[in-house]
């Protein structure tokens, strides 16, 4: 599925792309968080926005299972970074970030953009 001919037209109902990155919490780049690491450096590309997401059970490529049960407490927890924007401007990112991702997934979704406000009018 491809995103190719969505634009997101902001303050208006539109079509745009999601960018799906999961990685684990353990995961660095430089001594930081590999998310907290990547969502600055969306803001810093004029991304519309990110969101890490945290979850409570997963497994990945090693099919070995991480979670937060309190017996099995994980320092290595599932995490998936969301970023909706343009095709163009994901596409224009990625390379800006591949490098720092050593394990872990991305995924392109075709996405309707209902609206997106910041609050001030």
């Amino acid at each position: 599925m491809s995103c190719r001919s969505y634009n997101v037209r902001y303050g208006a109902l539109g079509k745009g792309c999601l960018l799906r990155i999961f990685i684990g919490e353990s995961d660095k780049h430089d001594g930081m968080p590999l998310y907290e690491w990547i969502v600055r450096e969306a803001r810093e590309k004029g991304l519309a926005g990110a969101t890490v997401l945290r979850g409570l059970e997963g497994f990945g490529a090693h099919s070995r299972l991480h979670t937060a049960k309190i017996l099995r407490l994980s320092m290595d927890l599932p995490i998936v970074i969301e970023m909706i924007d343009t095709l163009e401007k994901i596409e224009a990112f990625l390379p800006v970030i591949d490098h720092a991702i050593t394990e872990g997934l991305a995924t392109l979704e075709k996405v309707r953009i209902r609206f997106y406000r910041s609050g001030k009018r």
